[in-house]
Order: structure tokens, then C-alpha cells, then sequence
């Protein structure tokens, strides 16, 4: 694993501690050069002994609860993991253009596909919604990890689009130097539309032609590799292609290089290129997850982990602090989320038809 250990806040002891560095969380990091291969202790800070599982009650309470279970994951070594955060969630990082429904875009849905919009004609979630979300988590994980130096950070995009994006925003931020880079480096795809021109129909591909598109050499780079002295890599919201290219880079830099997913969405991913592939990102360990829970068998419900706690289940009414409808060991399945809804009591259900968006978007001011 990694050598040199983190601290933020505090110098901590750590059974495979070689050095510590300080870092005030949020802040321009002063972060000094190591020669050795990194190894992360108590990186975010203070003694993060585990209580009883609560539920964030806005995003900065995520923040700070998510850096939390990064930090226990990381004392307890390990290098694969998977965060999750609601799909388009404002995390107010990027500086955005007032306007009278500030207040309620901070968060456009939990739901995949579902009705996005929000009450009062709000606008519903769009790409570019979508794409600052993922950017904006991308570079709160960066400045957690800032203590590495920003030559052993890669965040590490789908394409050229987003990464330029992200080069734009973030040139000049002390707080944020890392390895932008991004898996598909040709600069063609049009990102559906967005970047203006007609939209070519596509063959459907098996996955003999995306290996071979993803390895296939674009006359200057060949196949993407994570820059050297990485230490951690920083995959944001990858797709099934780029898992095939995760997948790759995992097994060539071995368990020494700290591997995380950020909104990778590993729940949703129905087929895996190869078994292989299915075992090693089934081995990322969920260090974190806040989402909707099934809502055709849990209406109204969202599902919570924080490494290293238990699963938890809740419904959040319309007025007043989420509850927790069930705890289990593992993830919810929709039969379990339909089973836990269906003994809560009537009392506790909602009586108002209310939307789902709307609900998480009070809970997130």
C-alpha cells in the first residue's frame, strides 16, 4: 500500500505511518514533496471514532460525514472504493449565477430518469447540471487530498470536454493542483448534442469492438494510462466504456495506487464486459452511498451507508429530519426496500402527494 501517512487538523500515529503532513481541509494546501510512495492514515482529520449511523442533514453535513468514511477506509488500507452522491446534487463549489431559484437547484433530483422538475416550474435536471455535480465532487476530493502533492493526484475524466472544463475552472487554484486527464483524449464526441452540431446515429458495439476502440492507437497517445507518480486516482462518473479502461489500469498499477469511483453508479450497472471485470468492481468497497432507494417499491425513500456502518433505509417527510424505516448489513434490494416500507405505520406515511425532488431539495438548503 501507500508509505506516508496524512493528517489534517492533527499529526495522527498510524500502524503504517512514515510521515505526516498538516492540512486545514478546504484550504489552499502547503502540501510538501515526497519522494516515497504515499500511504494515507488519518487524512481528514480529528478522531473519527463510529457512532451511531445518522443521516446527513444537508451537503455540507455529507461533505464532511463522506470525508469521514474516506478517512476510516483509508486507516483501514484500503484502495478500491466507490462513492456516491444524489445525481445532480449542488455541492456550491462552482461560483453560480444568482438567481431568485438558487435557494431550491441545490439539489435537481435523486431520481434516475424520473420526474426532475421542480415545483413552481423549476428547471429539471440537464447535462450540464449533471457534468458540474460530477466536477464539483471531483474537486472536493481533490482538495482533500492535496497533503499528496498535486503530482500523485489524477482526476481522471470520460473526455477531453469535461477535462478542458475542469482545467478552465481550476487553473491557478492552489488548492486543487492535480493530473487532469481524461480517458477518451481524441476530442470528438459532440457530449449528446451539447457542444452544438447533428448527432450521428451509432451502431450498437459488442464488447470485442470497445476493447478495441479504447486500446486502439490515435496516432500520438495509444491507450490511456494513469500519469506517472500517481497515488490516487480520482475516476469521475464513469461510464460502462470507461470501466473497461478502469478495469485495465487497475490490474496494471496493482493495489499500491488508491483507486477511487466517484458517481460511478456501480448499483445501476446491469452487465459487466467479463466475469472478471464483475468480481473486481464488485470488490469496491461502497465507502459511501446517499441516493433513492427503488421508488416504485419505496416511494419517497432514500438509502445511506458511510464506511464502515451499516446500510440504512429512510423515508424523509415533508416536514422535519429524515427517519430511518431499516437497518441491514448490505445494500437494499427493491424486494427489501418494499418490505421495509410496507411495515411502517400508517401514521408515519405521507398524506400530501408530494415529489421526490422536491423533498430531497428542502433537505439539502
Amino acid at each position: 500500500l501507500l508509505t506516508t501517512t496524512l493528517c489534517i487538523g492533527m499529526a495522527a500515529a498510524s500502524a503504517f505511518q512514515q510521515s505526516s503532513y498538516t492540512l486545514q481541509t478546504f484550504s489552499p494546501a502547503a502540501a510538501q514533496s515526497s519522494s516515497s510512495r504515499l500511504s494515507i492514515g488519518k487524512v481528514f482529520g480529528g478522531d473519527n471514532t463510529t457512532k451511531e449511523q445518522q443521516l446527513p442533514k444537508d451537503v455540507k453535513d455529507a461533505i464532511s460525514k463522506c470525508r469521514g468514511a474516506v478517512q476510516k477506509a483509508l486507516e483501514n488500507r484500503l484502495s478500491r472504493m466507490d462513492v456516491e452522491m444524489p445525481v445532480g446534487a449542488n455541492f456550491g463549489v462552482e461560483k453560480k449565477k444568482a438567481s431568485s431559484s438558487r435557494k431550491r437547484s441545490s439539489l435537481a433530483s435523486l431520481t434516475d430518469g424520473g420526474d426532475s422538475s421542480m415545483e413552481g416550474g423549476e428547471e429539471g435536471l440537464t447535462m450540464e447540471k449533471l457534468d458540474t455535480s460530477n466536477r464539483e465532487l471531483a474537486r472536493l476530493f481533490v482538495e482533500m487530498f492535496q497533503p499528496l502533492g498535486g503530482q500523485h493526484i489524477s482526476a481522471v475524466f470520460n473526455d477531453e470536454i469535461l477535462a478542458d472544463e475542469a482545467r478552465k475552472l481550476w487553473s491557478g487554484d492552489l488548492s486543487v493542483e492535480c493530473n487532469i486527464v481524461a480517458i477518451d483524449r481524441k476530442g470528438k464526441r459532440s457530449r449528446g448534442g451539447l457542444m452544438g452540431g447533428k448527432k450521428k446515429k451509432k451502431k450498437a458495439k459488442g464488447f470485442a469492438s470497445k476493447m478495441a476502440e479504447e486500446l486502439e492507437d490515435d496516432g500520438s497517445s495509444g491507450p490511456f494510462n494513469l500519469p506517472k507518480d500517481t497515488e490516487v486516482a480520482l475516476f469521475v462518473a464513469p461510464g460502462p466504456k470507461e470501466l473497461i479502461a478502469i478495469e485495465r489500469i487497475c490490474n496494471e498499477v496493482g493495489m499500491g495506487t488508491c483507486v477511487i469511483l466517484l458517481n460511478a453508479r456501480l448499483s445501476r450497472v446491469e452487465k459487466y464486459a467479463s466475469d472478471d471485470a464483475r468480481k473486481l468492481f464488485e470488490s469496491f468497497e461502497p465507502v459511501w452511498f446517499l441516493g433513492a432507494a427503488s421508488q416504485e417499491k419505496s416511494p419517497g425513500c432514500l438509502m445511506h451507508r458511510a464506511y464502515p456502518g451499516k446500510w440504512v433505509l429512510a423515508r424523509k417527510p415533508k416536514i422535519g429530519a429524515p427517519k430511518t424505516i431499516a437497518i441491514q448489513d448490505d445494500m437494499f434490494t427493491g424486494d427489501e426496500c418494499a418490505e421495509a416500507y410496507a411495515t411502517m405505520e400508517v401514521s408515519e406515511i405521507e398524506k400530501t402527494s408530494e415529489k421526490l425532488a422536491m423533498n430531497v431539495a428542502e433537505w439539502f438548503k
